[in-house]
C-alpha cells in the first residue's frame, strides 16, 4: 500500500536482514527497523512492532530462515526446532504465528544439506509473504461485491463499520477487513469508514485511521462504545472485521471488543463479515472456548501514547496503584457472523460451509 505516495510492504528482506514498520510509532514517525536475529523477531512479535494474523505469520516464516543462519551446523535441526517454539510462545492467540512456523520446520527438514534447508526456508519465508498479499487482493475482490451492492440499493456513500487494525499494516498487503473498502474506493465508489480507536493500543485510531489517510478513504474516528449508537441511527451499512483465529466451525477470535460489536449488529440487521485469509483458519478446534485468550500486561490499559511537543509520549491515565485486566481478544460466535470473507469466497460460519469452500486444495 502507499505511505506518501510510495508503495511499501509491511516486511521484506534486504540483504539477509529482515526490515520490518515499527508499528509502535505510528502514526507520528514511519521508522524502518532492521530484525537481525531469531531473538529479534521474537521480541518484535511480542512487544507488537509487529502485529496482525497475516504479518505475524510471515515475520516467523521469515524468523525461521533467519534461524537457519544463524544455526551450528553440527546440531542444525534441534536449533530450528528450539527455535521455532521460541517464536510460537511470544503470542498465543494468533494461529498464523504457528502455522508458518510448522510449516517452515515441515519442508525445511526435508533438505539433504545445511545448504539446500537454507534456501528451502528462504523460498518458504517468501512464499508466505506473497501469499498473504495475493489472499488479501482477492478478499479484497469478493468484499468488494458487497460494498457494490450496497452502494447499488442506496446511492449514497456506503458507512461501513471497523474494528481494531486488519489493514495492509496487520498483513503483508492490502489487508484484510480494509481491502474491501480500497478496491471499493480505488473504484469510484463513495465509501465512508467509522474507524474504533480499539484500546487499549488504540489500533484502530492510529494504524487503520493513518492507513485510509494515506490512501485518501474518508473516515471518522469514533470512541469505541459508539459503534451500537450509529448503528441504531441508521448510520452504519456493513460492518467488517478481520480475525486472529476462526474455528473449522465458524468461532471468531478478534480483538477485544468484537464481541460487542457483533451483538450491536446483531439487535439493528446491520451485515456483520469477518474478512481472513485461510491462514487464519484452526482446522483442529470447535469450540471458541477452546481458543486461547492472550491476557498482556496491565501497564497498556493504564497508559496511553501520543504526541506532545514534538515527542511521542506515555501517559498515566489511571490512579498509579489501580488494577487492571488486558484481555486482549474475545470470540464471536457464528450465530452472530453474516459471513466469512475469504480468498476464495464468501460463505456462511459453519463448518459445512467452511470446508466445502476448502474442500479442493
Amino acid at each position: 500500500m502507499l505511505v506518501k505516495g510510495k508503495h511499501y510492504r509491511t516486511i521484506w528482506l534486504k540483504e539477509n536482514v529482515l526490515q520490518i514498520i515499527d508499528q509502535r510509532q505510528l502514526p507520528h514517525e514511519f521508522i524502518i527497523e532492521d530484525l537481525k536475529t531469531t531473538d529479534d523477531v521474537a521480541r518484535a512479535i511480542k512487544e507488537m512492532h509487529v502485529r496482525g494474523a497475516g504479518l505475524i505469520g510471515a515475520t516467523a516464516g521469515y524468523g525461521m530462515y533467519l534461524a537457519t543462519l544463524e544455526a551450528p551446523s553440527a546440531d542444525f535441526d534441534k536449533y530450528l526446532v528450539d527455535a521455532g517454539e521460541k517464536l510460537k510462545a511470544t503470542r498465543s492467540t494468533a494461529v498464523n504465528l504457528a502455522w508458518a512456523v510448522e510449516r517452515q520446520l515441515k519442508e525445511i527438514l526435508k533438505g539433504n544439506s545445511v545448504e539446500e534447508k537454507k534456501d528451502i526456508a528462504l523460498k518458504i519465508a517468501e512464499k508466505i509473504a506473497d501469499e498473504d498479499a495475493e489472499f488479501c487482493r482477492r478478499i479484497g475482490e469478493h468484499g468488494l461485491k458487497l460494498i457494490e451492492e450496497i452502494y447499488k440499493q442506496k446511492n449514497k456513500p456506503v458507512n461501513i463499520l471497523t474494528h481494531c487494525n486488519a489493514g495492509w499494516l496487520a498483513f503483508v498487503d492490502y489487508g484484510s477487513a480494509t481491502s474491501s473498502i480500497y478496491a471499493a474506493f480505488d473504484k469510484g465508489i463513495p465509501v465512508h469508514v467509522w474507524v474504533d480507536e480499539t484500546r487499549p493500543w488504540n489500533q484502530g485510531a492510529r494504524l487503520t485511521a493513518w492507513e485510509l489517510d494515506q490512501h485518501g478513504v474518508p473516515y471518522t474516528v469514533i470512541a469505541d462504545n459508539t459503534g451500537g449508537h450509529l448503528m441504531q441511527k441508521g448510520l452504519v451499512d456493513l460492518a467488517i472485521v478481520g480475525a486472529d483465529r476462526v474455528t473449522y466451525t465458524g468461532f471468531v477470535a478478534n480483538k477485544i471488543g468484537t464481541y460487542l460489536k457483533a451483538l450491536a449488529a446483531k439487535h439493528n440487521n446491520i451485515p456483520f463479515y469477518v474478512a481472513l485469509p485461510s491462514s487464519t483458519f484452526d482446522w483442529k478446534t470447535a469450540e471458541g472456548k477452546q481458543i486461547p485468550i492472550e491476557e498482556r500486561g496491565s501497564e497498556e490499559v493504564k497508559y496511553a501514547q501520543g504526541l506532545l511537543d514534538g515527542e511521542i509520549k506515555k501517559v498515566l491515565l489511571t490512579p498509579k496503584n489501580s488494577k487492571a485486566a488486558n484481555y486482549a481478544f474475545d470470540v464471536t460466535p457464528p450465530e452472530l457472523i453474516t459471513g466469512l470473507i475469504t480468498e476464495r469466497g464468501i460463505c456462511k460460519p459453519s463448518e459445512e460451509e467452511i470446508k466445502k469452500l476448502f474442500s479442493k486444495n
